[in-house]
């Protein structure tokens, strides 16, 4: 590098819609203006900071607030509908002056997004979230206008789960799956941050290539509450943020035609038993769901653990409804081949959408959000004498309470105000809980980078 080129420390640009919001009304525009003005401003800087910081090094969300804490975007009315005015931005986000084209695409999806669901979601009135079949019509509304839904072509799409700081191997592991999957045409769809969700995108954009595959999809689901810790990476081409984390959850399942879960820490865990809480669901009992979980060699006793716990709380059939392929990347992408199949065929017996899966029942203890305190979290019932579904979906909500402790910033407050959250359930259950979780932290699959882990947990007879 020309030693005499001088780096920014902060950069101000003026940017124009890219990808969506091109063509807007003056109502519209009048909306996102005094959206702009009003509540939904603080939300809309944090998610939109998370984008400009793709690719950083730190996914520590206070650092990165503190380190941009006089970053401003504002919404300004321009001739041919909006313009972004952004002082004091990350300069990773330009290329000599411009900001890059992706990340001005991902942008104006926060923007799209943020301002969408306010103002048609929350505040129309057209939607009871206290129902389960509204809040699916929610979900539903959001992808379509996020423009996830257009897709024309026969069932394609994989979802993939997996944590977001996990090490070189299985990183690289992620992107041969990707790869695999690419070279057998098929799409990718996952958190859209770091780690695991951006090794399959990187891997499948090589596999596209090589078969000249143009336009495939790379599609990144998030929510607030976790986009500065796992903020979008740079391959996403279609963003869509959701309000919380259960309809994240449900607009995974509802788009995907099969499902692959590298490992990870707690959250991946919370996913995998959410899927669980709904296909052991007996409504879901003829769908075909493909569900891969897969690694390295290395990564062996990961799955090792994640299976007793399962086969110990959940019991055999939770086990069947998961295949486990180590370090086999072209079986797993065979494997996810076949079972897209056999969902194409269901789809088309049941007459059911090929990109939104309406048939699909999602439970609503799995739709309605779980608001994290310390008392939720210890009545929290953590025990066998339910049905298995029903457990599920209470050992998910443990796990999204964990997950709110590392690395959510109300729920890292709550836990330095009042201590670390305390969990009961019946001995056999507890005992399987403390074994995995301790297995999690000697993989260092819950260190954060830039702090040392401290359990934001207890268990408690």
């Amino acid at each position: 590098m020309d030693s005499s080129v001088v780096i920014p420390e902060f950069v101000d640009a003026r940017v124009g819609p890219r990808g969506s919001l091109e063509n807007l009304s003056q109502a519209e525009i009048d909306k996102l203006l005094d959206s702009g003005r009003g509540g939904l401003y603080p939300l809309f800087r944090r998610c939109a900071l998370a984008v400009l910081t793709s690719g950083t090094a730190t996914d520590d969300a206070q650092e990165v607030l503190e380190r941009y804490r006089a970053f401003d975007i504002q919404i300004l009315r321009h001739t041919r509908g909006i313009k972004l005015e952004i002082r004091n931005a990350p300069p990773e986000a330009f290329v000599d002056g411009e900001m890059i084209r992706g990340i001005t695409e991902l942008l104006f999806a926060v923007l799209r997004d943020v301002v969408f669901i306010a103002n048609e979601i929350v505040e129309s009135g057209r939607f009871d979230l206290s129902a389960s079949a509204s809040v699916t019509n929610a979900v539903f509304h959001i992808l379509r206008n996020a423009r996830v839904l257009e897709f024309k072509a026969r069932p394609n799409l994989v979802v993939c789960w997996g944590g977001h700081s996990i090490g070189p191997e299985e990183y690289k592991y992620t992107k041969t799956v990707g790869y695999e999957l690419g070279l057998r045409g098929l799409d990718v769809c996952t958190g859209c941050g770091p780690g695991a969700m951006k090794g399959p995108m990187k891997g499948a954009t090589i596999g596209h290539a090589k078969q000249r595959i143009m336009g495939g999809r790379y599609i990144g689901v998030t929510e607030p509450g976790i986009i500065a810790a796992e903020p979008p990476n740079p391959i996403v081409n279609q963003l869509v943020i959701m309000p919380d984390i259960e309809k994240r959850l449900e607009a995974f399942v509802r788009l995907a035609h099969g499902i692959v879960v590298f490992p990870g820490g707690v959250g991946t865990t919370e996913e995998i038993l959410y899927l669980l809480g709904i296909l052991l669901d007996p409504a879901n009992a003829e769908q075909p769901v493909p569900v891969v979980l897969t690694g390295p060699k290395a990564s062996a006793s990961y799955f090792e653990h994640v299976r007793r716990f399962i086969a110990g709380t959940l019991g055999e059939p939770a086990l069947e409804r998961l295949a486990v392929i180590v370090d086999d990347p072209a079986e797993v992408a065979r494997h996810m081949v076949r079972g897209v199949g056999a969902v194409r065929d269901y789809r088309r017996l049941c007459s059911d959408s090929y990109n939104f899966n309406w048939l699909l029942s999602v439970p609503p203890e799995l739709q309605q959000p779980f608001e994290v305190t310390h008392a939720s979290m210890r009545a929290l019932e953590l025990h066998r004498d339910q049905p298995r579904h029903r457990l599920a979906a209470a050992l998910r909500r443990a796990f999204s309470g964990i997950v709110t402790g590392n690395v959510k910033d109300f729920g890292i407050a709550a836990i330095e105000r009042l201590g670390p959250f305390e969990l009961s359930g019946d001995p056999v259950v507890m005992k399987l809980l403390d074994e995995l979780l301790a297995a999690f932290v000697a993989q260092q699959r819950m260190k954060l980078p830039g702090r040392t882990y401290r359990p934001c947990y207890r268990l408690v007879a």
